[in-house]
């Protein structure tokens, strides 16, 4: 019987030690805590902000102090929303946001914004300013003011979130959709204008072709009344007088010879 409780005690204590070693090995295991690369960390004391810290290995007291830990890197974070534009068109808009926090602020953020403050503040805001600026376009001029529309995005969400000490690097549409209805019928106005267009350019063709004609015609009539006033009978006889040297030029000083009972006058040279 005594050697049964001999072997219970050495068991009992065994046990006990094992336990210990272990509480105190999980002990040294939380007392400290590491932050990586492009991370900042915040140590909390029964909820109370005790400290801000970087890159590292850093020491807590187990069971007694909470870390919270910040990406500091910037981030990308899509939000999705609809919107209606100024003609009350449906309007699908995904905005890509790239966005950081400074490790100096991490403090001010878990206090004002908290860990999660990219769906309570960041998306929110983002969603109520593509509202408000597609509210300002009709659905048309969307398509064709989409940079404009970014820009607009881009400089109110950094003002607004800079108030806030969230650092909006930059802002991207990517996506920007519209109802198949209205798609189908910007498509039909699009052929429209092309075919008038098209139709307006031939009709002006066909103008430009018959002025072309009539300063032609014109040009031509002109012509010959210029001509029918310059012929005048000083005019006629010169041009004779010019025939008549011509022949006198190329006459090689023979006579011409006539056959009896030729009908045809002596030619006469004045």
């Amino acid at each position: 019987m005594s050697n049964y409780n001999n072997y219970a005690n050495i068991g009992g204590k065994f046990i006990v030690s094992a336990i210990l070693i272990a509480v105190l090995a999980f002990i040294a295991f939380d007392s400290y805590f590491t932050v990586s690369a492009g991370t900042s960390a915040i140590k909390l004391r029964f909820g109370k902000v005790v400290g801000a810290y970087e890159e590292g290995l850093h020491l807590k007291i187990p069971f007694v102090d909470r870390i919270e830990k910040f990406s500091v890197r910037i981030k990308k974070d899509v939000v999705k929303t609809e919107a209606f534009s100024k003609d009350l068109q449906t309007v699908k808009v995904g905005l890509a946001i790239n966005h950081r926090i400074q490790p100096d602020t991490v403090v001010s953020i878990y206090r004002n914004l908290g860990i999660d403050y990219v769906n309570t503040v960041l998306a929110p805001m983002a969603e109520e300013w593509i509202k408000a600026i597609v509210a300002k376009y009709s659905a048309e001029s969307l398509i064709s003011n989409r940079v404009e529309v970014a820009k607009e995005l881009d400089s109110v969400l950094k003002e607004k979130m800079a108030n806030k000490q969230v650092i909006i690097s930059d802002i991207a549409i990517v996506d920007f959709d519209f109802s198949p209805q209205f798609l189908k019928a910007v498509e039909e106005k699009q052929i429209a204008e092309q075919e008038a267009k098209r139709a307006t350019n031939l009709v002006e063709k066909v103008k430009k072709e018959a002025d072309q004609q009539v300063l032609k015609a014109q040009a031509e009539a002109e012509s010959l009344r210029l001509q029918r006033q310059a012929v005048t009978p000083d005019l006629i006889k010169l041009r004779q007088v010019e025939a008549q040297l011509k022949a006198i030029e190329k006459w090689n000083g023979v006579l011409p010879h006539y056959m009896a009972g030729d009908n045809m006058p002596f030619i006469t040279i004045k």
